[in-house]
């Protein structure tokens, strides 16, 4: 068995797994590999196949980590040969036929790129270190069981940005998202702090005390750690990563600098003033 480390751009995507309704990363993975006349179960997965986690419709991978039967020729580059250019496959461990990509991930780590060029960083820190520790976190989530996890949150400025890194050894649904929520809401002094322990406590909060989910497309599946499994990294193929990814960093840039000149001016009083 063997499991690989994949880096894709989910913007353009309907989540990871598989679903009746619009492409996700996992429907370009197994046409890759029917593509590359692997043999795959009649659903279209192969054989022991398992992923670390599903990310959500618009959130992106650094570190998706999947793993099943395959020949030893099916390298990272191989797979690159037939998957699309925001799915790139970057490093490969050799793994016990046992190994279960899902199962055996001992932590998981997110990081969520969040603009707040006028918002507090110290009021934001507090927000971290409240939220880190063993929670349950059943207001932070749809999700009715397994809401109780022990998370270490963090973040730093970076520019206009705070990165926020959540890890835990697993996420209930939208559940980094929603924590940025809270954590902005508190940054901004839109909530003091105490808002939290209300929102950490097992009453429930409903109506305009809800947490939404901050906007998917910021977040990023980092990394996924595995106790005693050692990712050879292909250095021709995570080139190629580096390079697509580069060119999407660009063609961003420059996207965003067309949405800043958009607005128009202020109008000019006839006496020049504005």
């Amino acid at each position: 068995m063997r499991a690989f480390r994949l880096a894709y751009d989910g913007t353009g995507y309907r989540g990871f797994q598989r679903q009746p309704h619009g492409e996700t990363v996992e429907d370009a993975v197994f046409d890759a590999l029917r593509d590359l006349n692997l043999e795959v179960e009649v659903d279209g997965a192969p054989t022991g196949y398992a992923a670390a986690g599903r990310t959500d419709a618009g959130v992106s991978a650094r570190a998706q980590t999947v793993a099943f039967e395959t020949p030893a020729w099916l390298t990272p580059r191989a797979f690159n040969g037939e998957l699309p250019a925001d799915v790139r496959a970057w490093a490969h461990a050799d793994v016990d036929g046992s190994f279960h990509a899902t199962h055996h991930a001992v932590e998981r780590r997110y990081r969520y790129f969040l603009y707040a060029a006028d918002t507090d960083i110290e009021r934001a820190r507090t927000a971290a270190e409240r939220l880190s520790g063993t929670h349950d976190f059943h207001n932070f989530t749809p999700d009715e069981t397994g809401t109780e996890r022990d998370l270490t949150m963090a973040v730093e400025r970076d520019g206009e940005f705070f990165v926020v890194d959540c890890s835990a050894s697993g996420f209930a649904r939208q559940l980094v998202r929603r924590l940025v929520s809270a954590l902005e809401l508190i940054a901004t002094g839109e909530r003091d702090v105490r808002f939290l322990d209300r929102a950490l406590s097992d009453e429930p909060l409903s109506g305009g005390d809800g947490i939404p989910p901050a906007p998917p497309e910021p977040l990023v599946l980092m990394d996924v750690r595995y106790p005693s499994v050692d990712f050879a990294v292909d250095e021709e193929a995570a080139a190629s990563a580096r390079e697509v990814f580069e060119r999407r960093r660009r063609e961003r840039l420059s996207g965003a600098r067309v949405a800043g000149s958009l607005a128009p001016d202020a109008p000019v009083a006839e006496n020049g003033d504005r």
